[in-house]
């Protein structure tokens, strides 16, 4: 079988992770940190399987390619593939799920606390001299909150919107679910409306859909309380960049954590990296990134291959 990792570099800095339960099974495997979609065609040509991350898998460049058989992703999200095409050639695609839950949950609460205990705050104005200027033994400077007694919100209850819930009934939180948009109501779970309102906290774990696209704009945030906290580590689409940023700029919502932009990297720029956005944290998509959490994306695609490669189904979408 001839293969081709494209790129590599989206899920290890070179180095950091044991790839041989791939190359076990895959010893002629060619591996490429990056690879420019310009590029994509010449490497992808003649080989019988594809793993990626993110690289564009088009109609195209499936029907150009008679030697395809499989088509190995190292993220849940498919949408980079043309499902369509491959199954009409008859080309294989399988994901990867559930293999970053534990970074995903430590990254929503990191961010959580930090907000609520205004840590970024408190450590600059410590660097600039204010606890020697201070008359106290303490600074009071900027707010802490306590999360028990608090209600978190989660939109998208899959694997990680329930750990996330798990965390926060440890911490005393209430923990409200909202039904999913554009499905049907189902038991325990609120719609989007009557939730809103409520929650001191509205983490998002959904997928990006047409029902889900710009999920959270202006009439959103008008409906949630001027001190609430929106997290978002499932997809930059879900939230309307610009009400947003004029949400938090304004003091019409308490604070933000964002780890997805609707263009990654954001060549073209963002209204939510403004430098005045001071109640903001931005992450470069690394919710998911614990190193521990990559190894087993590594292996989980290495199983994927293998089961494969064995006549079985193991992470099949097509």
């Amino acid at each position: 079988m001839r293969a081709v990792f494209l790129d590599f570099g989206t899920v290890s800095t070179g180095d950091d992770l044991d790839i041989h339960p791939l190359l076990k099974i895959l010893p002629n495997l060619e591996v490429h940190s990056v690879t420019a979609d310009s590029d994509v065609d010449e490497r992808i040509a003649g080989r019988n399987i594809i793993l990626t991350n993110k690289a564009d898998i088009s109609r195209a460049r499936i029907e150009a390619n008679s030697t395809l058989q499989l088509i190995a992703l190292t993220a849940t999200g498919v949408n980079n593939v043309d499902l369509v095409a491959a199954r009409e050639r008859g080309v294989a695609v399988c994901n990867i799920r559930d293999y970053c839950t534990p970074s995903v949950v430590q990254h929503v609460f990191a961010t959580l606390l930090s907000l609520t205990h205004s840590i970024r705050e408190y450590d600059h104005a410590l660097k600039l001299g204010a606890w020697e200027k201070g008359e106290q033994f303490t600074l009071l400077h900027f707010p802490i909150r306590e999360l028990a007694g608090r209600t978190l919100g989660i939109v998208g209850y899959g694997v990680l919107g329930q750990g996330v819930a798990r965390v926060a009934e440890a911490f005393g939180m209430r923990v409200l679910i909202a039904n999913r948009p554009g499905g049907a109501p189902e038991p325990g779970r609120v719609d989007l409306d009557e939730l809103l309102p409520q929650v001191d906290v509205l983490t998002l774990h959904c997928p990006i859909t047409d029902a889900t696209r710009g999920l959270i704009s202006a009439r959103e945030l008008s409906r949630m309380r001027p001190d609430a906290i929106v997290i978002n580590t499932a997809r930059g689409g879900l939230i309307d960049a610009d009400a947003l940023a004029g949400a938090l700029r304004e003091g019409r919502i308490g604070g933000a954590a964002i780890d997805v932009l609707t263009q990654e990297p954001p060549v073209d720029g963002n209204p939510l990296l403004s430098p005045d956005l001071h109640n903001l944290i931005v992450t470069p998509h690394t919710a998911w990134a614990a190193k521990e959490s990559r190894q087993r994306a590594i292996d989980e695609l290495a199983a994927n291959v293998g089961d494969w490669l064995s006549g079985g189904l193991r992470g099949r979408v097509v």
